[in-house]
This record gives C-alpha cells, sequence and structure tokens, in this order.
C-alpha cells in the first residue's frame, strides 16, 4: 500500500512485533516512544495511520489523540490493555477510528489497517456531486461540510457516517448497515462505535443548524432527516 504507519508504544517487545508484520505487509512503519515524540513525529513525517498506546509515558494516551485530531484528520488505532467499555467509548469520542486490546493478533493488526486506509483510498476514487439539504450542504469530493456559511469541523470517520446516511436520506439504516458502508467487511469491533460516531456527528449538525438532523428509531438504527432541496 506504501503507506506510513506511526507506532506511538513503550513497550519495545510490541513495537517490535507490530513494526515487523507492518513491515512484512509493505508499510513504511515509524515508531515513538513516547506521548510528546509520537506528537512531534506526527506533525513532521504525515502519517498516513497512527497506532496509540494509551498509558504512554510524557503524556497520555488519549491526550496525545485529542492532540493529533486537532491538528489532522490521521486514522488512529488505539492498542491498549485497557478493556472497559468506558474507556472505547472515551477514545472513540476523542476521533479514535479503532481500538485493539492487548494482549493481541499481529495478522488482526495489519488487517484492520489495511481496512481503514481502503476506506480512504475508495474514497478519493469516487467523483460525486455536492449534497443539498434544508440546513446542510455535503461535498464528498472536498469532503466537507457546511451548515449556512458555516464549515462544520468532522474528523474522516465522521464525516464517512454522515455521508452514508445523507445519501440514504429518509430511510433508516442499522448498526450493521453504517457498519457495512463505513468500516466495511473487515471491520472486528462492536457496532457500540456507530452509535458514538452518530452521536458526535448529531451533536455537531444540531449545534450549529439548531434543529436535529439525524434521528434515532428505537430498535432498528437512525436516519437523516434534514429535508432535501
Amino acid at each position: 500500500m506504501n503507506a506510513t504507519i506511526l507506532i506511538i508504544e513503550d513497550e519495545a517487545s510490541i513495537r517490535t512485533v507490530a513494526r515487523a508484520y507492518l513491515e512484512q505487509a509493505g508499510f513504511r512503519v515509524l515508531l515513538a516512544l513516547s506521548g510528546p515524540e509520537g506528537v512531534e513525529m506526527a506533525r513532521h513525517e504525515r502519517p498516513d495511520l497512527v497506532i496509540l498506546d494509551l498509558n504512554l509515558p510524557g503524556m497520555d494516551g488519549m491526550e496525545v489523540a485529542a492532540r493529533l485530531r486537532q491538528e489532522s484528520d490521521v486514522f488512529i488505532i488505539i492498542l491498549t490493555a485497557r478493556s472497559e467499555e468506558s474507556d472505547r467509548v472515551a477514545g472513540l469520542r476523542i476521533g479514535a477510528d479503532d481500538y485493539v486490546i492487548k494482549p493481541f493478533s499481529p495478522r488482526e493488526l495489519v488487517a484492520r489497517v489495511e481496512a481503514i486506509l481502503r476506506r480512504r483510498r475508495s474514497a478519493t476514487l469516487v467523483v460525486a456531486p455536492t449534497l443539498h439539504f434544508a440546513h446542510v450542504q455535503i461535498d464528498p469530493d472536498r469532503r466537507e461540510v457546511t451548515v449556512g456559511d458555516q464549515v462544520i469541523d468532522l474528523t474522516t470517520t465522521e464525516f464517512d457516517v454522515l455521508l452514508a446516511l445523507a445519501r440514504r436520506h429518509g430511510r433508516v439504516l442499522s448498526r450493521e448497515q453504517i457498519l457495512d458502508l463505513v468500516w466495511g467487511n473487515d471491520f472486528y469491533g462492536t457496532d457500540r462505535v456507530v452509535d458514538v460516531y452518530v452521536g458526535q456527528v448529531r451533536r455537531k449538525l444540531e449545534a450549529a443548524a439548531g434543529v436535529p438532523l439525524i434521528q434515532t428509531v428505537r430498535g432498528v438504527g437512525y436516519k437523516f432527516i434534514d429535508p432535501a432541496v
């Protein structure tokens, strides 16, 4: 794939194994041993994806993820021994795209990296017209969402979730359908990730538009309800 992967991890054995498998899969791999080093390396090297431990010296992984997300839309996979749902949800809300629990399968990690990067590659191959709604305009080519004159700051995955819903305006999509449309068949996690991302998109749109634009259909899924124009 010729993509660059930055691993921010202070445990040598994990760095060694992850790097070996990723390089064998054809990736360029960079290593950082602390939070501050990882943030600086991400700024200068502009990786395509970051694999991030949470328990890091110098700066907690959650803070690292927040700083990365403030500065770019780089894909982030959190790699950690923290298995509580609250930790997973917190990581996803910060803007992580996936969450891998230690101990992990190196082959599964590579598969997740490949699946996430395929999303970006496929998105660049599609030329699509701007979607116009009463409150929101969505430009798939520029990957830009506006409410009036205000550009809405969405992460890569948030944009993909919104686009999946908006392209099926008025239809209810189940969590499984959204997972398939956004994450693809290679997704290994729980459908709870859909709730987190839909919630984030809904809050951002409603804060700008002043009205709810994504509706929860209890027991079924979600639908985008902004009227088309």
